[in-house]
């Protein structure tokens, strides 16, 4: 059903779990709004924001009266109140849990051996920067998108021949390893094919594509 109510995003443009789930709102045909919050932006630490997300961090989805936090459980929420048909996140008890065995596994694994690398080589100035502990976190990084090369080796996306809600979590962290210079990173012809296919998607284009900051 379309959402009568207006979904509201609470969360920067730039937050890697803020793009995710404006991507899935984008996959969904969803209209929603979208009110800056975080770093620069201040609001995540004041008393009406913790009210509705305790965890002080972005992105918090407002639908009505309802309130959500955590990006993997919005974009869950998001298809199973509004999906519309849609396949993004299956139905089907194991292709379900292999979607949520990747949402899981991004947070749990990828996430902490992106972020020293994202940072340092995106929000921290050059001459602050040490290249050689920065490349041997892309080492411990690129370990990591193995598991993922190896995964698609076979797939079309992360989980068979259709687009879910696993390749838009993967995807946000892909635009990030793909996105930054001064690193060597090993081939990976299939994360590379996949992330390609992924970059044509308007929701990619639209809200995980622009410049990193």
């Amino acid at each position: 059903m379309p959402n009568e109510k207006q979904l509201t995003i609470w969360g920067r443009a730039n937050s890697v779990n803020v793009q995710k789930v404006l991507w899935c709102l984008s996959e969904l045909g969803l209209a929603f709004r979208r009110i800056d919050a975080g770093m620069a932006f201040g609001k995540n630490d004041q008393p009406e924001y913790l009210a509705m997300n305790p965890n002080g961090r972005v992105p918090t989805l407002v639908d009505g009266d309802y309130v959500l936090w955590e990006s993997n459980s919005i974009m869950r929420y998001l298809h199973l109140a509004y999906g519309n048909g849609s396949q993004i996140y299956p139905e089907a008890p194991k292709a379900r849990a292999g979607v949520d065995r990747w949402l899981d596994w991004t947070l749990s694994t990828l996430q902490p051996v992106d972020r020293p690398v994202f940072w340092a080589l995106v929000r921290t100035p050059i001459e602050q920067r040490d290249m050689v502990a920065i490349q041997k976190d892309a080492d411990a990084e690129a370990a990591q998108w193995r598991i993922v090369e190896a995964q698609l080796a076979t797939r079309r996306f992360i989980e068979g021949d259709d687009f879910t809600i696993a390749d838009i979590a993967l995807g946000a962290y892909a635009r990030r390893w793909f996105g930054v210079e001064g690193i060597t990173r090993p081939g990976l012809p299939h994360l590379e094919r996949w992330f390609a296919e992924l970059a044509t998607r308007p929701g990619f284009a639209q809200f995980v594509a622009p410049p990193m900051s």
